[in-house]
């Protein structure tokens, strides 16, 4: 990624498999496979990887997930937590200072008017993120040993505030080391019963995700104690199972891309990306072919602009093409996503240096391709009839040595247009340019590229906002329909034409990075050149939140959206 001053990259992984019981449809089950051998070339980095990877790999089981069609036990529910999810609405109170609502009225009412005295106490007034449990004494009569409130804000019309209920649920329990765990929401009067299906899945791909941790770098590692997670009063039956199948689905690709983005470099190469990518295919063979082109192949297609990036590197690139076609029936719409795949960008000759370069966070530089194979995982799952989707990555790293890319060279694109290299730490660009042709060339309809772009971008949007830009409003409309549903912030920004003019050449069809200013708009529409008119284009830069800097880990931002439009677009 060209940042404000620089670039992003990314790992390797587990295979995650997903099952499911008829009792408990979203019991998630990672297992763990060791990396082998692959043929790496005799460098002392690829000596290194021998002894490194997975050093205590372990099975990590999700929590179980069970339903009660009513909230009416809520007080006397038994088992380590009740936590309840209240909007700011929730809290208002009476002239007694008494809750209005009547779950919060009835447990406060319990409990000897402590849930109301804590809430007053410890400031709470439900506004998203915030949380406080209370520990229960034995001889008040309740049934659980710790009640907990866990805001969810002013607006729960989208599926964000309710995902991250669930993930407070988890690092409630954790905190407390709590088995089992029953979830409520202090409101469910006027939710229609799609809403109520919407929420519980929310809710359990929150607790899901919140379970998880990525341990397979560290010497020791704790398993989470929660084992259950009782959802009350949101409905129950085959709509639900179905609703939560998916959900579970998508969680799988999460986590897939998270432990793919949280790899490092001398793990997760060009080559180890294109191993997990196949195993998609090999996964699900009955919906998915693989094709990995070498630097022969990448030649013959005249890929120059990518090949000058994966010039100085002792790993060679890997330019992966997976398909996906349905089961049965006809195809309607033929999609591509198009994943940056920089498994590690030192940022070349115009090396990263100084404060806030991120240079020791270039792993994530590959976040995009992340995001496209952890959706390519879930669709395997799901099998959406009447689309064929292409996911294409141009890995490779970009490093220094004397036969690399140097600044003032001038490189050719697969469709003939010529880039004078201005900054060799603006990379990402010139790879995605020969994956958009390559793209085109496929047939389809429309094409959604994922990169961590820019820098540019996070100081405009900040951490957890991606960038969006696209000259087509129907697209722009499908994508954001999607992102709304998946509970991922996205925003659209211009594609400025009178902003090209800091991108012309004086020696070739264009420079790679124009000046400072709109630096995320300039790079969008570098890649435009790379795009048939007739194809509906977009590109999302997630450069801010591809990386969770509290958690120092990586969010899998992406995979839901993609798959959720991904189904909007099937039959």
């Amino acid at each position: 990624m060209a940042s404000i001053f620089t670039s992003f990259t990314t790992p390797s992984l587990f295979l995650t498999t997903l099952k499911f019981k008829s009792t408990s449809p979203f019991l998630l089950s990672f297992s763990p496979f060791s990396l082998t051998h692959h043929n790496l070339m005799s460098h002392s980095h690829t000596i290194a990887r021998a002894t490194l990877g997975l050093t205590h790999p372990s099975n990590i089981d999700t929590p179980k997930i069970s339903f009660a069609a009513n909230d009416a036990d809520v007080a006397e529910w038994k088992g380590d937590i009740v936590a309840v999810g209240v909007t700011e609405k929730d809290l208002t109170r009476d002239d007694k200072l008494k809750f209005k609502n009547p779950i919060l009225n009835e447990l406060d009412s319990k409990l000897g008017g402590l849930l109301g005295e804590a809430s007053l106490e410890e400031d709470f007034n439900g506004k998203f993120g915030q949380s406080t449990v209370l520990r229960i004494a034995s001889g008040l009569g309740f049934g659980s040993k710790r009640v907990g409130l866990i805001g969810l804000g002013q607006s729960t019309a989208t599926s964000a505030p309710f995902k991250g209920f669930g993930e407070a649920v988890a690092a409630a329990a954790k905190s407390a080391q709590a088995s089992n765990v029953a979830v409520v929401l202090a409101s469910v009067d006027g939710l229609s019963v799609e809403s109520k299906l919407n929420i519980a899945s929310a809710i359990a791909s929150g607790a899901a995700l919140g379970t998880f941790e990525d341990n397979r770098y560290k010497s020791e590692s704790k398993k989470s104690a929660l084992r259950s997670v009782e959802i009350l009063g949101l409905g129950k039956g085959p709509e639900l199972e179905k609703k939560l199948k998916y959900a579970g689905d998508v969680s799988s690709g999460i986590v897939f891309g998270r432990e793919l983005v949280n790899s490092p470099a001398n793990v997760l190469t060009p080559g180890v990306l294109a191993e997990e990518a196949s195993k998609i295919a090999s996964t699900y063979s009955d919906v998915f072919t693989a094709k990995i082109l070498d630097v022969e192949q990448c030649k013959e297609l005249k890929m120059g602009s990518y090949l000058a990036v994966a010039a100085a590197s002792a790993n060679p690139p890997h330019f992966i093409h997976l398909v996906y076609k349905p089961p049965s029936g006809p195809v309607n719409v033929k999609l591509a996503l198009v994943g940056k795949g920089l498994t590690f960008d030192s940022g070349g000759y115009n090396i990263k240096t100084g404060p806030g370069c991120l240079i020791e966070l270039m792993k994530f530089d590959m976040g995009g391709s992340a995001a496209v194979f952890g959706a390519a995982k879930a669709l395997g799952q799901i099998k959406p009839l009447g689309v064929e989707v292409h996911f294409i990555v141009a890995a490779c790293e970009n490093m220094i040595s004397g036969t690399g890319m140097r600044p003032g060279d001038i490189v050719t694109a697969s469709n003939g247009k010529t880039i004078e290299v201005n900054n060799t730490d603006a990379e990402g660009r010139l790879t995605l340019a020969d994956a958009l042709v390559y793209a085109c060339n496929q047939g389809v309809e429309k094409i959604v590229d994922l990169a961590t772009l820019t820098g540019a971008c996070i100081v405009a949007l900040g951490p957890s906002i991606a960038g969006v830009f696209t000259p087509n409003d129907d697209l722009a409309k499908e994508i954001f329909d999607a992102s709304e549903a998946s509970g991922e912030k996205l925003w659209r920004l211009p594609l400025e034409d009178s902003y090209w003019d800091s991108m012309k050449s004086g020696v070739a069809d264009m420079v790679n990075t124009g000046g400072r200013q709109g630096g995320a708009i300039t790079a969008a529409l570098f890649l435009k050149q790379f795009v048939d008119e007739k194809v509906q284009w977009m590109h999302i830069d997630l450069a801010g939140p591809v990386w969770n800097d509290k958690k120092r880990s990586a969010t899998g931002f992406g995979v839901a959206t993609l798959v959720e439009w991904v189904l909007r677009n099937s039959s």
